[in-house]
């Protein structure tokens, strides 16, 4: 196998952060410390002007377009308030950076260009290149796609290196950690392997455009203290996905 020095991987990284994240113990809606601590956090990484930092929040604070569509909703009509959801947390996000005046900007794949601009691959890359963090809402505009799908192809589209799955569990176990605390915790794992154990990492559509494309996954806990920087700083956090062999 492989191996690359994680360092070389940290100059383009998209975050996929859990919408549950932004809710805290509330369980639903925006919990104002948590996201003024995310913000905070953002703005330590994206203060080197050679990193590109682009941002997928989920909308699961809000609203779960397939479990409410199991309940009875068009899945359609449930996908794009999921959809909107998403874009309601990206504009909380940038309403908190520009607070603490790092500069970003919201794009989305629906049009709704009172609040955001509309996503374009070559733009958002403009973006990118001038320090600016890039969140990207929508999902990809289309029912039947994850955040998690969308997430990974927008790190394709302009030119991610390794995405962080930001999540409140410090990694991939073989099962649910909360339901079995015997749990085995994986340090690394191939993209095959993750498929094929069938671990719920991200949906398999994502999984294998991560795979095709080469492009490394890191999942780890974004509610422990400092571990967002410390990977920012080499220093190991959670597990990492890829066929090549990551050097922390």
């Amino acid at each position: 196998m492989d191996n690359i020095k994680l360092h070389s991987l940290l100059d383009k990284v998209l975050i996929k952060i859990s919408g549950e994240y932004l809710a805290g113990k509330q369980g639903f809606g925006i919990d104002p410390s948590i996201l003024s601590n995310l913000a905070h956090n953002i703005g330590l990484i994206s203060k080197d002007k050679n990193r590109q930092i682009s941002i997928v929040i989920g909308g699961g604070n809000f609203f779960r377009g397939v479990s409410i569509a199991a309940k009875g909703m068009d899945r359609v009509a449930a996908d794009y308030m999921g959809m909107m959801s998403t874009i309601m947390n990206s504009l909380a996000l940038q309403s908190e950076l520009e607070k603490q005046n790092i500069d970003s900007r919201v794009m989305s794949a629906l049009t709704i260009r009172k609040v955001a601009e509309p996503y374009i691959r070559r733009r958002a890359s403009r973006h990118l290149e001038k320090n600016r963090v890039v969140i990207l809402s929508g999902g990809t505009g289309n029912p039947y796609f994850t955040t998690d799908t969308s997430a990974v192809l927008r790190a394709v589209e302009v030119g991610s290196k390794l995405v962080l799955k930001a999540t409140k569990v410090d990694g991939v176990y073989n099962e649910d950690p909360v339901n079995n605390p015997n749990a085995k915790k994986y340090d690394s794992l191939t993209f095959k392997e993750v498929i094929d154990k069938e671990l719920r990492v991200m949906d398999l559509t994502a999984m294998t455009l991560c795979k095709e494309n080469s492009l490394p996954v890191i999942v780890f806990d974004i509610g422990k203290e400092g571990s967002l920087i410390n990977i920012f700083d080499s220093k190991k956090e959670g597990s990492i996905i890829s066929d090549k062999e990551i050097v922390w």
